[in-house]
């Protein structure tokens, strides 16, 4: 299992917004890619960036998905972020809610 961490920095005042955009436009996306596990979303208190963390079955639907789609997700959150997120892609070495063992 693969996850992409996404780190985004939101514009004043946006988080009622970025949050309705990733319920309605963003999660609908990601459920339709091929090998995409779940997406968790984290933001801090002050509402200044957000955390978001897509799962995915292996590299290379990741990397498919980064390069085939990402692109229309940062067009329909272009209202409520600045500047360009930061993306870096990890192997999951352990999960208790998917049931992945730590590596040894």
């Amino acid at each position: 299992m693969y996850a992409r961490n996404v780190s985004i920095n939101l514009k004043p005042n946006s988080v009622k917004q970025f949050t309705q955009k990733v319920e309605q436009e963003i999660l609908p996306l990601l459920k339709r890619q091929d090998g995409f596990q779940d997406a968790i979303t984290f933001l801090p208190e002050g509402g200044k960036y957000a955390i978001a963390i897509s799962l995915w079955d292996g590299k290379e639907s990741a990397e498919a998905y980064g390069r085939n789609t990402y692109s229309q997700v940062l067009q329909s959150l272009g209202t409520v972020i600045e500047g360009t997120p930061k993306v870096t892609l990890y192997e999951v070495a352990s999960s208790t809610f998917h049931n992945i063992p730590a590596h040894a």
